[in-house]
């Protein structure tokens, strides 16, 4: 395992242009929210694709909740997703079906959020259903097309995203990472997958179907520790920008609480809001 010294400069191999694919608003401050500010800092320019809107989530308890199924939840996370991102200092944004991650010569599109369940292993699955507009339900090489003109016009340098299990299963988050690595295959790239938490949490009951409840995706536990050591496992200290990725966690308030040092999901599920975010080159 390699530690990495706090110089977002050397990370990813030093490339400047870091293209980041996450299924839902929120997903990229709870895995990858210090990176990105740390990169954003150094000037870096990391690029962000957020897939859906989170449209199928459910809602954190109190006087948001009445949110939850509307049309009106997904407006609130694009709100909620552009604070986060003013927090984190990320400036490169978009949704995938929208310029500059929509394929030439199409109009735009929204893919919906898939929806999901939590399967008898305690990990998610896909939903019973999933609606004609859900990012699983649409022509696969048209959300590859869509993906690949990100990264193109980006000129994207290395890409980040899930790894093969989505995290904690998803199946957006499943289908990020078959985009991504494909796009990256594709345009001769690298590929880093986040590193899940080698002991994640138990699930309780149903959670935000954009906030991963179960594992804590981002943190790998303290360096010389845990399951990990793949040699081409990065581990980033973003200690430094800690206070940004916390005030990134208090903008998506429809999803999550910040409690003290820890993330509160939709399903009461607990998660340390670790120092240190975690990605393996595949």
């Amino acid at each position: 395992m390699s530690e990495q010294t706090v110089d977002p400069t050397t990370w990813f191999e030093g490339r400047p242009r870091v293209m980041f694919v996450h299924a839902h608003p929120d997903d990229e401050t709870i895995t990858t929210g210090g990176t990105l500010a740390a990169l954003a800092e150094a000037g870096l320019e990391p690029l962000l694709v957020t897939l859906t809107r989170g449209e199928q989530g459910e809602v954190t308890p109190g006087p948001l909740q009445a949110l939850a199924g509307s049309h009106g939840l997904a407006v609130v996370r694009q709100n909620e997703l552009r604070t986060a991102l003013g927090m984190l200092g990320v400036e490169r944004h978009a949704f995938l079906g929208a310029e500059p991650a929509r394929a030439e010569g199409l109009p735009p599109y929204i893919y919906e959020d898939s929806g999901m369940a939590w399967g008898s292993d305690g990990r998610a699955t896909a939903a019973p259903e999933a609606s004609r507009d859900a990012l699983t339900s649409a022509p696969a090489v048209e959300v590859l097309n869509d993906l690949l003109a990100a990264a193109y016009q980006a000129g994207a340098q290395a890409i980040v995203s899930y790894d093969d299990g989505g995290g904690y299963g998803h199946p957006d988050h499943r289908l990020a990472h078959r985009l991504s690595r494909a796009v990256a295959h594709a345009l001769e790239l690298p590929f880093w997958e986040i590193v899940p938490d080698p002991e994640p949490l138990a699930a309780p009951g149903a959670d935000d179907a954009g906030s991963p409840g179960p594992p804590a995706a981002g943190d790998a536990g303290p360096a010389g520790t845990g399951t990990e050591t793949d040699a081409t496992v990065e581990r980033h200290d973003i200690s430094p920008w800690l206070e940004r990725k916390v005030a990134a966690l208090r903008a998506h308030g429809t999803q999550l609480t910040v409690d003290g040092g820890d993330i509160v999901h939709v399903g009461g599920q607990r998660e340390p809001i670790g120092g240190v975010e975690s990605f393996r080159r595949v």
